[in-house]
């Protein structure tokens, strides 16, 4: 680490939970860290998110482990059921035998919970500065390293670029410039309060309602004290990817013929938040020079496995991972990098594509998907979870 930008800060755009998982590992690693971020304060937005055993591994090889832990809530079983005739159609327990598989438990949490966890974990190395009102326009690089100008007219510089800036990310849109694929599904999500939740779906777990076209989720978050909720409909509208505010009439129109235990779901909540989701077909190529992908800016992904957050935790430790195999040398730790993660990210979006389709699945379609797990012992479950579940900072580099 002799060279001239030896002593220049690594710049992360970005200030999610994708862009301080990558600023804690570049500490952990000796790095100091600039991250630029474009809203007026680092914070996060969003209502509940499931954690697999995978994002405690991240969180513990990022040294917040225990922030994280003491803010979770830990379920007893992931469930599915009809929406449409009430029936179970698959229960997987996340007890003391899935934590014995799986080394960590699963749990659900809200999402400035997670962000929370890791921003203090930032603040307490001293290594890491932040700028907000910071968004990034375009980037420049030479042999030495590279250098983001802001939109409003400043430049930064470092000796790499993490791109962790989200799914509409600026560094992609340089360096790749392909299209989002907007998927006309719609996401409402929103937080409700213990005390106005039904009392007979105030279940420790973390809950399904598949239906045609359209599916509802609703876990506990923060001690059971509120409850998350989603609703997910095909839209019949031509949608544009972004976030608004909902409408209950909206949502009361696509969940007709759902049972009543699940239809009252939708008549909670005081205020949605509408999100019209997208993704991007996977690419093999995130890095660029010194500058690389992280978390959404590189995989962007529907809901349906449940892995957004998780996948840029990982993302962030094995960047650390691959620098520290490679002494902290950019271009072959970036292309280590590059090939522990491609192929298992593409999986989560492909996969959460298939998943989504068969959550939404309808006539004899419907039949087969409730068929599918019909009798399957918690076992066979977790050996078809062990790919995604199985992950840890000391096996995720590609061979």
């Amino acid at each position: 680490m002799n060279s001239p930008s030896a002593s220049l800060p690594v710049i992360v755009a970005g200030g999610g939970i994708g862009g301080l998982a990558a600023a804690l590992a570049l500490v952990r690693r000796g790095f100091d860290v600039l991250v630029l971020e474009q809203a007026a304060e680092i914070g996060e937005i969003g209502a509940g998110i499931q954690l697999g055993p995978n994002a405690f591994a991240a969180f513990d090889a990022l040294g917040v482990g225990e922030k994280a832990r003491g803010r979770a809530v830990y379920t007893e079983q992931m469930v599915m059921h009809d929406a449409v005739d009430g029936r179970l159609v698959g229960r997987i327990p996340t007890g003391e035998a899935f934590r014995r598989r799986f080394g960590n438990p699963y749990a659900v949490i809200h999402r400035v919970d997670v962000h929370t966890s890791l921003l203090e974990g930032a603040q307490e190395t001293g290594r890491i500065e932040f700028r907000t009102s910071t968004a990034v326009q375009r980037v420049e690089q030479d042999a030495h390293g590279v250098t983001v100008h802001s939109a409003d007219g400043r430049s930064f510089r470092g000796q790499a670029l993490i791109g962790a800036d989200g799914v509409k990310s600026v560094v992609r849109a340089q360096y790749v410039g392909d299209p989002a694929r907007v998927t006309g599904h719609v996401v409402y999500r929103a937080v409700v309060d213990r005390a106005d939740f039904p009392a007979d779906l105030q279940w420790n777990a973390a809950s399904i309602w598949v239906g045609p076209n359209c599916h509802l989720v609703h876990y506990p978050l923060r001690g059971g004290e509120q409850y998350n909720v989603v609703v997910t409909f095909h839209s019949r509208e031509t949608e544009t990817w972004g976030v608004r505010e909902g409408s209950q009439d909206e949502v009361r129109s696509y969940f007709q013929g759902i049972v009543p235990i699940a239809r009252q779901l939708i008549e909670l909540p005081k205020s949605w938040k509408r999100w019209a989701t997208a993704d991007r077909e996977p690419i093999a190529n995130w890095t660029h020079g010194r500058a690389t992908l992280l978390g959404d800016a590189a995989h962007p992904t529907t809901q349906y496995m449940a892995q957004g957050a998780c996948m840029a935790m990982e993302d962030g430790v094995t960047l650390g991972e691959a620098l520290r195999v490679h002494g902290n040398d950019w271009g072959p730790a970036l292309d280590l990098y590059q090939r522990s993660r491609v192929a298992r990210t593409a999986r989560i979006v492909l996969s959460s594509r298939e998943m989504g389709r068969i959550y939404h699945a309808h006539g004899v379609e419907r039949l087969v998907r409730n068929d599918l797990w019909k009798g399957r012992t918690p076992e066979r479950f977790y050996d078809a979870l062990e790919w995604l579940y199985g992950w840890t900072a000391d096996s995720c580099l590609a061979s």
